[in-house]
């Protein structure tokens, strides 16, 4: 199918809402064009993936997920953003390469993945050096992402949920817990273990892999040792596992006051201890104060 063909009764992720995004919106807040909010250097990602130079991040607009918690509300709803076309796409990621990014990160990109393989296509054809990333949720179809297959480098999914209740009432997702271990296991199919290298004779950066993210939340410390545990049961040393306490309340969760407060110190310290207590290694943890507004970029369109 061509790329327009595939918006035109979308059904490139697991809502399958079937909507004819060339004329307007699905559930994702989005039609077909490119809708992007931001383009800048990135420095708040995991060592490996943003560096000292940063990492070359690409925010686009709306998101097929609905969670109640969300920080980037004004983007994931659509609501800011400019339009742009494919080429202009391609123009920016060779715009970040030059500011010396050290990767293409496209950050919730999984709504708009036909016209982001044309983009990566016509880059690589133009020999961009720096690797592609996929920034996702997970929510995402095997049969989507395999359409990147030989073209993004690293993935970088969350697993948000292993509890199917919390998925629908968090994140009103739906099958959430079987699409992400699907999702992550073709990933990691694609690229089955992580591979790094030094571009400066210093940094030890990641060029292929798969790291994938979960965010702890308050009151969910049991999941995340369960999501834990499932990630280095299956996948061992081949993966990268990133454990964050970012978790911030947005203001609107007075229907959900059991996640209306931020992690405390000691249930984090209890999962990154449980982590190492089963073997992983090959993980992240975050430290100091990050569960602050000054960690979410301004959505201004830089860049674009």
């Amino acid at each position: 199918m061509t790329e327009q063909e595939l918006y035109k009764s979308c059904t490139l992720c697991p809502r399958k809402c079937s909507i004819d995004r060339t004329v307007t919106k699905g559930y994702c807040n989005e039609k077909s064009e490119l809708h992007v909010s931001r383009a800048a250097l990135h420095m708040w990602e995991e060592p490996c993936i943003s560096g000292e130079h940063g990492s070359g991040t690409v925010f686009f607009s709306g998101c097929n997920m609905g969670c109640v918690f969300c920080q980037n509300k004004e983007i994931s709803r659509g609501e800011v953003g400019k339009v742009i076309t494919t080429e202009r796409l391609v123009e920016i990621f060779f715009e970040l390469q030059d500011k010396g990014a050290n990767n293409i990160n496209l950050v919730t990109g999984d709504i708009f993945i036909p016209t982001i393989k044309t983009a990566i296509e016509i880059a690589k054809n133009r020999n961009i050096k720096i690797p592609f990333l996929l920034n996702t949720s997970s929510y995402i179809e095997v049969g989507t992402l395999k359409m990147l297959d030989g073209l993004i480098d690293i993935y970088l999914p969350d697993f948000k949920y292993i509890r199917e209740q919390d998925a629908v009432r968090y994140s009103k997702a739906k099958g959430y817990v079987d699409v992400a271990r699907a999702a992550i296991d073709e990933m990691v199919r694609q690229h089955p273990r992580c591979e790094f290298g030094a571009d400066n004779g210093k940094e030890n950066l990641i060029k292929k892999g798969v790291v994938v993210r979960h965010l702890l939340m308050p009151g969910m410390l049991i999941q995340a040792k369960m999501i834990v545990k499932y990630l280095y049961d299956k996948y061992g040393d081949n993966i990268f596992i990133s454990l964050m306490n970012q978790y911030t309340p947005n203001g609107q969760l007075q229907d959900y006051p059991e996640i209306d407060r931020k992690v405390s110190e000691r249930d984090y310290k209890s999962l990154i201890e449980y982590a190492a207590s089963i073997g992983v290694v090959n993980g992240y943890m975050q430290v100091g104060e990050t569960a602050k507004e000054s960690f979410i970029p301004s959505f201004d369109c830089s860049g674009v």
